[in-house]
């Protein structure tokens, strides 16, 4: 190993120490592919908007955490991409996106994805590759059925299904305690609890073999939705061979901007493309028994 490679591991591990054993130094050193895709249909979070056709924000930063670990990262927004030649020479993917993605209309007029294209990602992910999803991630497709309901799990869409849950609302942005259950996943070592100021989400359609990294603290919480026991806010899993990682965080700058959030994707990088290993097994029913207790609707006020 020269010394290029050997700082190259050493990084790496000094960002993810704890999560495990690593997998050969010739296969961690392996330059891996990313496919960054930030569609936007109904609402462009302003992290993903890209100005005067420069890379948005967080594209500029997951483009500069793969310049560190070895990642070349292609930002795109165009649904084309996953019908092209190119897209089985990517190893993972990272969704910031929202809607419905076959939409024609979308907040920066670029192509949709087509049935085919959905399939394909789905069947990628399936086949080995790996998938992050952060925050509006969980906001792109939705179940048939009432909003604020759990669908039964044959219901779920099925990228909603690979994912490991979906969005149902979300109120004002405040501060909220992130409970870390897991703080040996990549990324997490010997991290404590914390408080963030975030846009939180509501979710539901829990994968029951979801491993739960983060749980979503509602007590004192404000707004309806979040008056329910505590549920997941990041976790792990997998879906057929591939490795899947999601977190409701990733709405705010500050929070892109975070040494947390910087760390912990950093992490997800190197597990969901195969460079760690971590205890995923399931703990949903340990860590939040009750994630699918929803609140009850609101009645409507008497006029």
């Amino acid at each position: 190993m020269n010394r290029r490679q050997w700082l190259h591991q050493s990084t790496l591990a000094a960002l993810v120490f704890g999560a495990g054993r690593f997998l050969p130094a010739a296969d961690t050193d392996k330059r891996r592919r990313l496919l960054m895709y930030t569609r936007s249909v109904g609402f462009q979070h302003s992290v993903v908007t890209r100005k005067g056709g420069e890379l948005s924000l967080a594209e500029r930063i997951v483009s500069e955490l793969g310049q560190r670990n070895n990642i070349e990262v292609v930002c795109e927004k165009d649904g084309r991409i996953f019908e092209s030649a190119e897209f089985p020479k990517f190893d993972g993917f990272l969704f910031e996106t929202q809607g419905d993605l076959l939409s024609e209309k979308c907040q920066d007029n670029s192509p949709p994805m087509s049935r085919a294209g959905k399939k394909a990602l789905l069947d990628a992910v399936a086949g080995g590759k790996g998938f992050i999803g952060c925050h509006c991630a969980s906001d792109t497709f939705h179940s048939p059925g009432e909003r604020g309901q759990n669908q039964e799990r044959s219901q779920v869409d099925p990228y909603l299904a690979m994912l490991g849950g979906e969005f149902i609302v979300h109120g004002q942005q405040q501060k909220a305690w992130m409970r870390v259950v897991d703080a040996n996943f990549p990324g997490l070592k010997g991290q404590r609890d914390f408080e963030m100021h975030e846009e939180w989400y509501a979710l539901k359609n829990f994968a029951p073999d979801l491993h739960v990294i983060l749980v979503q603290d509602t007590q004192g919480m404000k707004n309806p939705m979040y008056q329910r026991p505590k549920f997941p806010a990041t976790w792990a899993r997998q879906h057929g061979k591939g490795r899947v990682f999601y977190t409701s965080m990733g709405h705010r700058e500050d929070v892109w901007q975070s040494e947390i959030m910087q760390k912990l994707l950093t992490g997800a990088l190197a597990w969901t493309l195969g460079r760690v290993e971590a205890d995923i097994r399931p703990n949903l029913n340990e860590v939040a028994p009750e994630a699918n207790v929803l609140p009850k609707p609101v009645p409507p006020k008497r006029k």
